[in-house]
């Protein structure tokens, strides 16, 4: 069911210290209550690195990445990750070499319903449902802005807005024009080091 949806701002939290500390965003929406992100989840795997959604009414989420990589990394990364809503997978493909925030989006499959998901800027970043015949689609725009993420939404929503919140908690630098180009010499100089052994 999708319902229109107040603005709305989460804030950082943060509880618990040492091994119990959690951290994350926190909000509430007039229409689906109090809504958590927690990034990153306490890590019990090797090699996984995982953030969650949770709350009120919108479908829990979570977005893991899984790698040797993960054990650098604060967040999870685009690289090797899963993305679930509910229980539902969410298929995610990206083109790394795209010219335009657009074109290096992320694209993605939920529920019959196609989104493109791609960075306004390193801070903001916005979802957009396409629309099909039987619903004009929307979007939710996320700016970030001194300690706060600012939640609109452009149509009815309801999991396009866990969608979009789940990534309060991945590192989405690639997305942008710095971070793609910073991914691009990162990936260069491992293929060449790599390539000395």
């Amino acid at each position: 069911m999708h319902t229109t949806v107040t603005p709305f701002t989460l804030r950082p939290w943060r509880e618990g210290k040492g091994y119990e500390r959690k951290a994350g965003w926190q909000g509430a929406s007039v229409e689906f209550g109090e809504i958590t992100v927690e990034a990153p989840l306490r890590r019990t795997v090797p090699e996984v690195v995982m953030s969650e959604l949770r709350g009120g009414l919108v479908p829990p989420a979570s977005y893991e990445a899984r790698g040797i990589h993960t054990d650098v990394v604060r967040l999870p990364t685009l690289n090797r990750a899963t993305l679930r809503v509910g229980d539902a997978h969410v298929y995610v493909s990206r083109n790394r070499f795209g010219a335009t925030a657009r074109q290096r989006g992320l694209n993605l499959r939920y529920g019959g319903d196609r989104y493109r998901l791609w960075a306004v800027n390193r801070r903001s970043w916005m979802l957009a449902r396409e629309a099909d015949a039987e619903d004009p689609g929307a979007t939710v725009s996320v700016r970030g802005k001194r300690r706060q993420l600012d939640v609109t939404v452009a149509g009815r929503a309801a999991a396009d807005l866990s969608l979009a919140l789940i990534f309060a908690g991945v590192d989405r630098a690639a997305l942008t024009r710095g971070g793609a180009v910073r991914a691009g010499f990162s990936r260069i100089t491992q293929f060449w080091a790599e390539s000395q052994y």
